[in-house]
């Protein structure tokens, strides 16, 4: 018989100093490691998905040592992954526990789906006001057009 008490969980070498950027949904994660640019990082880099979750069933998990994100890249994680907590490693302890929240307004990071307007054409800054939060939806400071989840690109 089995003993069904057993531990279930995978242990990894802890982080000294860097960001566990947690509870991301599965299908996300490869999405987050684009955008945050993690593909070329030279440090450690410890990456899960399809993990066992209780809160969401599956999630993912990435942990980078010795990087701190700043607020433009805390929003574009936000915006593709906003189940995501993040938790900052300092001298092998958390230091700080937040949840990312999807910002009301967000530039910069994200390029305008239009074509046809200015910041596509001309070299101005990307300005949306987020319209949905919970179907993802921006609108251009300038065209006024829709840029959905499923059209998003970042800069």
């Amino acid at each position: 018989m089995e003993n069904t008490d057993q531990r279930k969980e995978l242990k990894v070498s802890a982080i000294e100093n860097g960001t566990v950027i947690d509870h991301i949904p599965s299908q996300s994660v490869y999405q987050v490691l684009r955008i945050l640019n993690l593909t070329e990082y030279n440090d450690q880099l410890l990456i899960g998905t399809n993990l066992e979750s209780r809160k969401m069933g599956k999630k993912g998990i990435i942990k980078v040592s010795n990087k701190f994100f700043k607020s433009d890249e805390i929003n574009k994680i936000a915006l593709v992954a906003p189940s995501a907590t993040l938790i900052l490693i300092k001298d092998f302890g958390v230091s700080e526990k937040k949840k990312v929240e999807i910002p009301s307004r967000v530039e910069k990071i994200v390029k305008c789906f239009n074509p046809n307007c200015i910041t596509n054409v001309e070299d101005v800054v990307t300005r949306f006001e987020v319209v949905n939060k919970d179907d993802l939806k921006l609108r251009c400071h300038y065209c006024e057009k829709i840029t959905a989840k499923d059209t998003m690109t970042f800069k």
